[in-house]
């Protein structure tokens, strides 16, 4: 069996939904699915990974068993991308305490700087 990752992101924010599109355009594998964090799915695995308190602005990753979150999450996912993009992964010598501010600013202006989305989003579900 094909081994899929688990993309756990906010449904409503514009910017979170323009980045799983881009994912899913660049995922010739098809490894990649998607659960807004708003979900009854979502939820069940954030209680199976004990990440209930997760921030909604925050995107986690499901691989292999293992949940990665925030700029970790991002990288792990531009490591199984098509085209230069897992040259990115570079970035994971940079510790998580550096590199997660910079993901929190995004996180915490996103509806502001890129709006919500209206109506249902079109993903990849799981």
């Amino acid at each position: 069996m094909e081994r899929k990752y688990i993309i756990l992101f906010d449904g409503t924010c514009k910017l979170c939904n323009s980045v799983v599109r881009f994912i899913a355009k660049n995922d010739s594998k098809r490894i990649f699915c998607f659960v807004p964090l708003a979900s009854e799915k979502a939820t069940e695995y954030l209680n199976r990974y004990n990440k209930k308190d997760v921030n909604r602005g925050s995107v986690l990753l499901i691989e292999d068993e293992k949940i990665y979150t925030k700029s970790s999450a991002v990288l792990h996912i531009l490591k199984c991308l098509d085209g230069l993009w897992p040259l990115f992964y570079v970035f994971i010598i940079v510790p998580g305490f550096i590199r997660d501010p910079v993901y929190d600013i995004i996180a915490r202006y996103r509806y502001r700087w890129f709006g919500a989305v209206k109506g249902n989003p079109d993903y990849r579900s799981c």
